[in-house]
C-alpha cells in the first residue's frame, strides 16, 4: 500500500482516541480508571488473540510485556485517571508533546539523530494543541496533568520500542496488537481489583460506552497503529498524535455544546498543520531498521543492520 494511505488509516487511530474523553465522562462509571482501562484493554485483546490464533515464543513472551505495558497496562489508567480528573481537551493537552519525546528517544534506540526541522514542528503542533485546549473551561488539576504525562511518556516509549523491535518472522500486526492489549490488560486486572474494589453495576449506557472503546476504539484502532509503525516512521506515526486533542475538541464543540474560540480554531489550524509537515520530513532511519526480523542494534556499533533470527510464532490449535 503506497504510504498516503498508509498515513490516512494509521489516522483513523488518534482521531478514535480523541473520541474517548467525551465516551468516558458522558457514559461510563465516576472514578474507576483502573477498571475502564481494563475493559478497554483486555476483551479486545483476547478477541483480537482468538482472530490472529498466534502466541509469542521465545524472547517474544518478554517483549510482548514490556510493550503490553508501555501501550497499554500503564498508559490506560494514567490515561483514563486523567480524563476523570479534567476536561477531556485539557487532559490532552500533555499527549501533543508526545512527538518531541519520541524524537529524543528515536535518537537513543534508533540510531536517528534529530533534525531541527522535527523539534519545530513538535513545539509547533504542541502550541497548536495548547492554544486549542487551555482555552477549555476547568481548572487545572495537579494530579491529572502528571498522569496525563506520565501516560504520554510511557505510549511514547512504546512507539519507538515497536518500532525497534518490530515483529518476528511471519507474525502481523493483528497478533502484535493482541499480544500487547492482552498483557496490558492482565498487568491492570490486579489493580483494578485491589484498589477500586469489585466492578461496579453497569446500566445500558455504560455497557454500550464500554463496547465501543473494546472494540472500535481499542481493537481496529490499535491494529491500525501497529500496523503504521510497521510501515512508517516512528516520527511520522507520532506526529499524527494530535488529532487525538483536536478531535477531543470538536467532539466537545458538537456534541457537547463545548464553544470554540477564534483562538482555538487558529491553534487547531497550527497543530494539523504540524501534523502535516510531521509526515514530510525525510526519513533518516538506516535501510530496513525496525523492521521484522532486523537488528536495530547493529546501527549503533557502527555495524550495519543485519537480518535476526526471530523466534516463531506459536499457532494456536484449532478449535
Amino acid at each position: 500500500m503506497k504510504r498516503p494511505a498508509t498515513v490516512l488509516l494509521t489516522a483513523l487511530a488518534p482521531v478514535s482516541w480523541g473520541t474517548t474523553y467525551a465516551v468516558t465522562t458522558e457514559f461510563l462509571p465516576a472514578d474507576r480508571p483502573l477498571f475502564t482501562g481494563l475493559m478497554r484493554a483486555l476483551p479486545a485483546g483476547l478477541v483480537l488473540l482468538a482472530l490472529a490464533r498466534v502466541l509469542p515464543r521465545g524472547a517474544w513472551w518478554g517483549k510482548a510485556a514490556v510493550l503490553g505495558a508501555l501501550n497499554i497496562g500503564a498508559f490506560f489508567p494514567l490515561l483514563f485517571l486523567s480524563a476523570y480528573r479534567m476536561p477531556g481537551g485539557m487532559a490532552a493537552v500533555v499527549g501533543s508533546i508526545g512527538p518531541l519525546f519520541v524524537v529524543g528517544l528515536s535518537a537513543l534506540l534508533l540510531g536517528q539523530r534529530p533534525t531541527a526541522r522535527s523539534v519545530i514542528t513538535g513545539f509547533v503542533a504542541a502550541s497548536g494543541v495548547s492554544l486549542v485546549v487551555l482555552k477549555a473551561a476547568g481548572a487545572l488539576d495537579t494530579v491529572g496533568v502528571l498522569a496525563a504525562l506520565a501516560s504520554t511518556a510511557s505510549m511514547s516509549a512504546g512507539t519507538v520500542l515497536t518500532k525497534r523491535w518490530g515483529r518476528p518472522d511471519g507474525v502481523g500486526p493483528l497478533a502484535l496488537t493482541a499480544w500487547q492489549l492482552t498483557a496490558g490488560g492482565l498487568l491492570i486486572a490486579p489493580l483494578a481489583l485491589l484498589v477500586e474494589g469489585a466492578p461496579p453495576a453497569l446500566d445500558g449506557r455504560a455497557v454500550g460506552g464500554y463496547l465501543y472503546l473494546a472494540l472500535a476504539n481499542t481493537a481496529v484502532a490499535y491494529w491500525l497503529w501497529f500496523r503504521g509503525i510497521g510501515r512508517l516512521t516512528a516520527t511520522q506515526v507520532t506526529f499524527l498524535g494530535p488529532l487525538s486533542p483536536l478531535t477531543a475538541a470538536v467532539v466537545g464543540w458538537a456534541a457537547l455544546g463545548q464553544a470554540l474560540t477564534p483562538v482555538q480554531l487558529g491553534g487547531m489550524a497550527l497543530a494539523f498543520g504540524a501534523t502535516v509537515a510531521g509526515q514530510l520530513q525525510p526519513v533518516r532511519q538506516p535501510v530496513g531498521c525496525g523492521s521484522p526480523g532486523v537488528d536495530c542494534a547493529a546501527r549503533r556499533h557502527g555495524v550495519p543492520p543485519a537480518p535476526t533470527r526471530a523466534a516463531p510464532a506459536a499457532r494456536l490449535p484449532a478449535a
